[in-house]
């Protein structure tokens, strides 16, 4: 097990039933046999995950403002063997945990000096610094999108997600900054990264001409059971 690892805690399965929304789901728990609401942290589409009758893990939180008690953590792939995360900000708690424990080789000779850093009218994830006091700004995206091993971002279209790439690409050109995008594969069944230009082809035009003017592109895979979510391999990344 990596020692970048972070838990879920008590989960409580349950049976999807409808989405009424982008952030909430409606679905049975098994054990009562109730019908509740969940939070629903991921915006994305998930047509390919939250189908009729897929199962739900989710976490009970009870805080009085709340809308609802509950949080979905995942969501089991129809295979019956893949468990996806749907949190997607736990992505930037990973990469923090990856940044201070040297999980990122690609990154080794960058420092980590704060998350959350406002810079051209964009808040960015991660400000980082080498030994020769030049800065990076680092970009994590959330991908949940797997089909035959391939792993795709975005899983719809995200005018916010392209405006990133380009905005990275001009800081890129600029010289103040070296920039980088790391896509966090919340699943074990990738094997390679694409961009899903079948989705959101101007992302995936985006992210090559970002590639060619000297962005990074980075991926990483994770390991995802229900006790937690572990930092994982690197992927290749192809932009053909």
């Amino acid at each position: 097990m990596s020692s970048i690892f972070i838990p879920f805690g008590d989960l409580v399965e349950a049976t999807f039933l409808e989405r009424p929304n982008r952030f909430t789901v409606r679905c049975r728990l098994k054990a009562t046999n109730q019908v509740v609401e969940a939070h629903l942290a991921d915006p994305g589409r998930l047509k390919e995950l939250l189908l009729p009758k897929a199962r739900l893990y989710l976490r009970y939180i009870n805080k009085p403002h709340r809308k609802t008690k509950w949080s979905v953590v995942l969501v089991e792939e129809p295979d019956h063997f893949t468990l996806v995360s749907l949190q997607s900000t736990l992505v930037n708690q990973l990469t923090e945990l990856a940044l201070q424990r040297d999980g990122l080789g690609e990154l080794r000779a960058w420092q980590l000096v704060r998350a959350e850093y406002s810079y051209g009218g964009s808040r960015w994830d991660f400000l980082l610094q080498n030994s020769q006091g030049e800065k990076l700004l680092l970009e994590v995206k959330s991908c949940s999108l797997v089909h035959e091993g391939i792993a795709m971002f975005p899983d719809a279209v995200t005018a916010r997600g392209k405006k990133h790439v380009e905005e990275l690409t001009k800081f890129q050109g600029e010289g103040e900054f070296t920039t980088a995008i790391l896509f966090v594969v919340q699943r074990s069944d990738a094997r390679v990264f694409r961009p899903a230009d079948h989705i959101d082809p101007a992302f995936g035009k985006a992210l090559r001409e970002a590639h060619s003017q000297g962005v990074q592109i980075l991926v990483r895979a994770t390991q995802v059971s229900l006790d937690g979510i572990n930092w994982g391999r690197a992927l290749p990344v192809e932009l053909l």
